[in-house]
């Protein structure tokens, strides 16, 4: 897999995705949010994966949504029919980047984001569709757009709102104020801290392998479990968990975990399926 805005790194069953525009902070032009699904999607179709970890390069994690998605905005269109059409348009692209970054929430595997600097604007959207987020002590996260008169629209809200108390998301949007780790660690945006971006890799890429080593389709289960029940009632959930097991439970998979653990070697587990590959890449330009 080529790509200009990331480096992929495979591990045994573990892959280390890295933003590589160092010199840019890693902002998300256009060509980002063709490739960051396509990316997720190769990984998570094949099957022999087992947790992503996004991680970047240089002193910002990511600056966040780069002016040229924005096209060029020269020659607005005018006219009730044309601002119709405009206002279409900008609709459809929006839906295309958020399917930007909720393809890391449907990926079956689960995405570790290791943030270092700034997490700006788009990259706060990003972070809170991972499963779990891990920062240097210098990191901090701003939602950017109320200081450049937008609403994030991209998937802040809907995420963050489940991450930590609805009175500091309320604070952080109205004010785009940034939030610093400390602070992100003590509401729970982030599970840990860390001194230096080595010390973080080190410890998110063990957690990942760790991860990695658990049967697939347990973990798969898990993933599901806790994304139906945060928009479901507990009965649902209850009833949703039981659908899922009894299509799913394994009693080879439960003995192998048991022999393995016995005998001291390392599991044998089946690999997720293969899955049919996502669509090809499309136009993000918004205003053209």
């Amino acid at each position: 897999m080529s790509f200009q805005c990331f480096e992929i790194e495979l591990d045994s069953q573990v892959a280390h995705v890295k933003f590589c525009r160092p010199e840019k902070r890693n902002s998300m032009i256009p060509e980002f949010w063709n490739e960051l699904p396509r990316v997720i999607d190769e990984l998570d179709s094949s099957g022999s994966v087992r947790a992503i970890v996004l991680s970047s390069t240089g002193p910002h994690f990511t600056a966040g949504m780069d002016l040229s998605v924005f096209g060029n905005s020269d020659n607005p269109l005018s006219g009730v029919a044309n601002s119709q059409v405009k206002a279409a348009k900008f609709y459809d692209t929006v839906k295309r980047l958020q399917h930007t970054f909720s393809c890391l929430e449907q990926a079956r595997v689960p995405v570790l984001a290791a943030i270092q600097g700034g997490c700006i604007g788009a990259g706060v959207d990003l972070v809170t569709a991972c499963d779990m987020r891990y920062a240097t002590k210098e990191a901090f996260f701003t939602i950017q757009e109320t200081n450049i008169a937008m609403t994030a629209d991209v998937g802040t809200f809907p995420r963050l709102t489940h991450l930590i108390p609805d009175g500091i998301v309320r604070e952080l949007a109205y004010t785009g104020r940034a939030m610093s780790a400390d602070e992100a660690l003590r509401w729970g945006l982030v599970n840990a801290v860390y001194d230096t971006h080595e010390d973080m890799l080190e410890s998110v890429l063990k957690l990942a392998h760790s991860i990695a080593t658990k049967a697939p389709m347990a973990i798969y289960g898990c993933k599901k479990m806790i994304q139906y029940s945060k928009d479901h009632t507990v009965a649902d959930t209850l009833d949703y968990v039981g659908i899922w097991n009894a299509s799913f439970f394994s009693k080879t998979e439960i003995m192998e975990s048991m022999v393995a653990k016995k005998t001291g070697r390392d599991p044998q587990y089946n690999a997720l399926p293969s899955k049919p590959r996502a669509e090809e890449d499309t136009d993000i330009s918004l205003l053209e």
